[in-house]
């Protein structure tokens, strides 16, 4: 048996195989650069924390507690 000429192999840009592998990386570098794109134009506010929480403010006390101490007063029931 002899090769006919249409059994020639396909060019690379043909192979299903190939845009399996290089198509999932291409799809992840362009989603990164939308989303750094995203990141750019939109920044989040920064949030302004005082330095000490005022003394008639029982929320801002808490809130201002280190974290051990503030789970530990989650989890005990405030004892």
């Amino acid at each position: 048996m002899q090769a006919s000429q249409n059994d020639k192999p396909a060019p690379w840009w043909r192979e299903r195989l190939m845009w399996l592998v290089v198509g999932g990386p291409a799809a992840v570098v362009i989603a990164s650069f939308a989303t750094l794109t995203l990141a750019m134009r939109h920044p989040d506010p920064v949030i302004e924390v005082a330095s000490r929480p005022s003394a008639d403010s029982e929320g801002d006390a808490a809130a201002m507690q280190p974290a051990v101490k503030a789970r530990n007063h989650a989890a005990t029931g405030g004892r």
